[in-house]
C-alpha cells in the first residue's frame, strides 16, 4: 500500500491523503465517523477515477485513519476544518463532493462555508445532525447524566470497538447543525440512501431533501440497502450517481 502524503493544516493538526491527478471539476471522497480513507467506497471510486482520468482526493481527518491526534479529542466543527483545508489547499477549482455518513455532513458544512469550492455533491447514507438528533435525542437520563458527569460515554458499534462519545463532541456539534437554518445547495445533488439501513434511518434523507433548497436535488433509495452501501450494485450506483452531477455540470 502506498503511503500518503501529510498536509499541516491551520489548526496544526496533519492530515494523511491520498491524491490522483487528473481532469478537473475533481472529485472528493469524504468519509465517515471512525472510518478512514482506505474504506471499500474511497478506494472505489479512486480506481473509477484512474480508469476515466478524472482527478480525486481522499483523506482521513484528524484523530483519523492515518491523520494526527486522538479521536476523542476530535469535534465535527475540527472535522470540517481539516476537510476545508484539505479541499482548499490540495485543489484546483470547484469539486464534487462525495459523502459517506458523516461525510455528508461534512459536505454540507463545506458547501455553506466554502461555496467556490463545490461544484457539485453526491451524498451516501447522509449523517446531517447526528450529534443531537440521533446521539443526543437517543440517550436515556442515565446516559446524560453519565456523559455531563464523566465527560464521555461509550456506545456499542457494529463495526468494532464501542464508540467514546465526548461531551464535547455533543456540544460542539450544536454549532454545526445544518438542519435548522436555510441550506442552499445550488449545485446538482443526489442524495443516496439505503432503507435497511440500521444507522440512518431513511427519515433522514427525506427531511435533508425537503429542507434543502436547490435546482437540481434528487433522492435515490435503495431498497435493503445498508449503512455501508458497499455491495457492487451500490457501488456501480454511486459511480452513476457521480457521473451524472459531474455531466450536469458540464464536465468532459
Amino acid at each position: 500500500m502506498t503511503a500518503p502524503d501529510f498536509l499541516t493544516t491551520p489548526q496544526g493538526r496533519r492530515i494523511a491523503y491520498h491524491q490522483m491527478a487528473g481532469r478537473g471539476p475533481g472529485v472528493v471522497f469524504l468519509g465517515g465517523f471512525k472510518s478512514d480513507m482506505d474504506g471499500t467506497k474511497a478506494v472505489h471510486l479512486e480506481a473509477w477515477a484512474a480508469l476515466t482520468g478524472r482527478a480525486f482526493l481522499r483523506f482521513d481527518y484528524s484523530g483519523h485513519g492515518q491523520s494526527s491526534e486522538a479521536f476523542t479529542d476530535g469535534s465535527i466543527g475540527d472535522w470540517a476544518e481539516d476537510a476545508a483545508s484539505a479541499i482548499t489547499a490540495l485543489t484546483d477549482g470547484p469539486q464534487v463532493l462525495v459523502g459517506s455518513s458523516m461525510g455528508g455532513w461534512i459536505s454540507l458544512l463545506t458547501a455553506r462555508a466554502h461555496p467556490e469550492k463545490v461544484a457539485g455533491m453526491v451524498t451516501i447514507a447522509a449523517a446531517p445532525d447526528f450529534t443531537e438528533d440521533s446521539m443526543w435525542a437517543g440517550f436515556d437520563a442515565a446516559q446524560r447524566t453519565e456523559l455531563m458527569a464523566q465527560g464521555q460515554i461509550a456506545l456499542p458499534s457494529d463495526y468494532g470497538e464501542p464508540y467514546i462519545i465526548t461531551k464535547r463532541l455533543i456540544e460542539e456539534g450544536r454549532t454545526s447543525l445544518v438542519l435548522r437554518d436555510p441550506l442552499p445547495l445550488p449545485f446538482p445533488v443526489r442524495f443516496l440512501q439505503g432503507t435497511a439501513d440500521a444507522d440512518v434511518d431513511m427519515s433522514v434523507a427525506l427531511r435533508l431533501l425537503a429542507h434543502a433548497e436547490g435546482p437540481d436535488m434528487r433522492l435515490t433509495l435503495v431498497d435493503g440497502a445498508d449503512h455501508r452501501f458497499s455491495d457492487p450494485d451500490c457501488l456501480a450506483l454511486i459511480e452513476t450517481a457521480v457521473e451524472e452531477v459531474l455531466s450536469r455540470v458540464g464536465a468532459t
